[in-house]
């Protein structure tokens, strides 16, 4: 049995995230459109690749209209095909709003999930007056001016290891017992009228990144000071934050090993 690494690029705009809800539902009705998901989406070229339905194992789930620039899965088949003819075939049955960039073998334990050291995640802010057309499914348009400054200095309080509870939002299918994540690197960019915000954690909570960016546009509202952001660690409540940031705006940037 061989064990295959992908590193795929997609936009999730249309889709309903990254995670299968109900697997011979989806796969059945992937022509139909009703339903669909990425790794959908991935099964279903694999099984008119390969003859038979394979199991794709993603490096975590991207909600509904959240991106990816390199989300990385892999799966496992006996199979004698090179891993540059899995990927021409795979890019050949995909939707063009999906591409898987690179195919390769990995050893036998290597799973997306389980193996991966941390994530990078990128958030774009657009700060005009305008809309974008563009960068309309992109990025978050922000009208009011946003204060930058403020909101890079904010960025430091979440640098190392801390409780992010009051940074997840509640989701029953998701029971998380430890809040702790450890953030290890996190920027702040401004770019014309981008404001690009990129963080690297050895793990996320459910909506972690967008609740974090939600509330660093309260500080640039001037609703929320650092000294503000700074107490809300200790609350561990959900309700002393800024509102969850929209996913159009969220790329998964990398996954490290």
């Amino acid at each position: 049995m061989r064990n295959f690494q992908l590193i795929i690029e997609y936009d999730g705009t249309n889709y309903q995230g990254w995670q299968i809800q109900d697997r011979k539902f989806e796969i059945r009705n992937l022509k139909s459109g009703r339903i669909k998901t990425i790794q959908g989406e991935i099964e279903g070229a694999l099984e008119k690749i390969f003859g038979k339905r394979i199991k794709l194992i993603g490096s975590g789930r991207t909600d509904s209209g959240v991106h990816a620039l390199g989300q990385v899965a892999n799966f496992r088949c006996d199979t004698y095909l090179k891993p540059l003819n899995i990927l021409n075939a795979l890019n050949s049955h995909l939707s063009s709003d999906v591409r898987v960039l690179k195919v390769k073998e990995v050893d036998k334990e290597f799973h997306a999930r389980f193996s991966a050291k941390s994530k990078v995640y990128r958030y774009i802010i657009l700060n005009r007056h305008v809309a974008s057309v563009f960068y309309r499914n992109y990025s978050w348009l922000i009208k009011q001016r946003l204060d930058y400054y403020a909101m890079r200095r904010t960025i430091r309080l979440f640098l190392g290891k801390h409780n992010f509870k009051a940074f997840t939002t509640t989701d029953p299918k998701r029971k998380t017992q430890n809040f702790v994540r450890t953030v290890k690197k996190i920027s702040f960019k401004k770019y014309r009228d981008f404001l690009i915000f990129e963080i690297e954690a050895d793990g996320f909570l459910y909506n972690m990144v967008r609740n974090i960016v939600g509330t660093l546009v309260e500080v640039g509202k001037g609703k929320l000071t650092p000294i503000d952001v700074k107490n809300i660690f200790s609350t561990k409540e959900r309700k002393f934050c800024g509102p969850s940031a929209p996913a159009r705006g969220l790329f998964l940037l990398k996954v490290k090993y």
